[in-house]
């Protein structure tokens, strides 16, 4: 039998049992669209991270009060220490060889009001190194110098000064902190979300105001930006040699960007086999689907399968055809659910932008092979039964 009569035949024999194949191949859609969606959602989730992680360079280190052995971002430690950390601890970090720059964080949120204006917003104590050590650009005005940590200066984020000051020029203009004055003496260029928080909702004041503003005693965070060059785990030493000696202890933790990155990437990796294993289910149902399905049709098409042999078929031609009709099942119920899923992730990517989805073409190539393998895979032992009945025994038993 020529290929092509073949494929016809188990066409014709597909479409013979129409509603029983419409629902194996529904089944199969189902898991291949799950995989797909998944896996879509899953690394879309992973790239959003790393590009968050990744908008602030790849030389940052980050030191947290409290020690503790889970890496993070700011304020994931445990902060429980005997001598928070301090300005002075970052000045004196900033001395260090392969330092470009030091800025100590205090984070809160008040009140930002501007003549009859008023913006609950982020506010950031930062140090003068700020720009350098979050890759920041200044849209205008300037950023406060380390001279200048006990004046009341503010910078704005881009969307705050939009909210303030609309269109009007804001430099030298002063605002009211949770009812402090400060004079505006520059605009950040937009920089977008970090993990939830904008960054251009905020304005930035000097640290030493932020922990008078806040009662503090400590910081929340120290960020460093190490020279391209150094060696990351040899500066880690250095810092955690350095602040030991000032504490007396290390009751701090040292994080550098890697970690963090690698940290993120796992659980995410582990995320997206979970997510695909779950679709792998709905694959395990859609395999049953296909053996029942053919191994119903055996018991029905005995006479069919006896003529065949009686007109020269020989087995491994009756298998070739059953193992076809399987094939061809898990093709189709691939491709829907290739068409399901694909178009679900663009769907939810435009109705939820804050929900990215991308879809990773290896995943989406492997589970049409996966479809395809499972349908031969659910079908063999059915084509095997067909293809070794005896043609007397099958003709006389119809």
């Amino acid at each position: 039998m020529r290929a092509r009569d073949a494929f016809q035949y188990s066409l014709q024999a597909i479409r013979a049992q129409g509603l029983r194949s419409l629902l194996t191949i529904l089944g199969i859609a189902i898991g291949i669209g799950a995989v797909v969606l998944l896996t879509a959602i899953g690394e879309g989730i992973h790239r959003f991270v790393l590009s968050e992680f990744a908008q602030f360079g790849t030389h940052l280190i980050s030191v947290t009060p409290g020690r503790t052995t889970t890496l993070g971002l700011s304020g994931a430690a445990i902060i429980s220490t005997v001598r928070p950390l301090s300005t002075a601890d970052a000045q004196a970090l900033a001395r260090l060889p392969q330092v470009k720059g030091v800025s100590p964080l205090v984070q809160g949120n008040a009140a930002i009001e501007f003549g009859k204006r008023q913006r609950r917003a982020l506010v950031l104590g930062v140090g003068a190194d700020l720009p350098q050590v979050w890759q920041m650009e200044i849209a205008l005005g300037q950023f406060f110098a380390d001279s200048e940590e006990e004046r009341a200066l503010a910078v704005l984020g881009a969307k705050l000064r939009k909210e303030l000051f609309g269109k009007d020029f804001p430099l030298g203009k002063r605002i009211r902190v949770a009812g402090e004055s400060y004079r505006v003496s520059g605009v950040l260029a937009p920089k977008g979300q970090m993990l939830g928080f904008d960054l251009d909702d905020a304005v930035y004041i000097p640290t030493e105001r932020a922990l008078a503003l806040f009662n503090r005693r400590g910081l929340m965070e120290i960020d460093l930006l190490k020279a391209p060059e150094a060696d990351g785990e040899a500066l880690v030493r250095q810092i955690e040699k350095r602040l030991e000696q000032r504490h007396g202890r290390r009751d701090f933790t040292v994080t550098t960007q890697d970690q963090m990155l690698s940290v993120a990437a796992s659980i995410l990796d582990a995320l997206t086999i979970t997510v695909a294993a779950l679709g792998g289910i709905s694959l395990f149902v859609g395999a049953i689907g296909i053996f029942a399905i053919m191994t119903i049709a055996v018991g029905e098409r005995r006479r069919e399968i006896g003529l065949l042999r009686a007109l020269g078929a020989e087995s491994y031609e009756i298998l070739g055809l059953f193992l076809g009709e399987a094939a061809i099942l898990g093709l189709l119920g691939g491709l829907a659910g290739f068409v399901l899923g694909v178009g679900s992730a663009w769907i939810i990517g435009w109705l939820v932008p804050l929900l990215p989805t991308h879809v990773t073409w290896s995943f989406a190539l492997g589970a049409e092979g996966v479809s395809l393998g499972i349908g031969l895979a659910a079908g063999i032992g059915p084509a095997v039964q067909a293809a070794r009945l005896d043609p007397i025994f099958a003709l006389r038993d119809e």
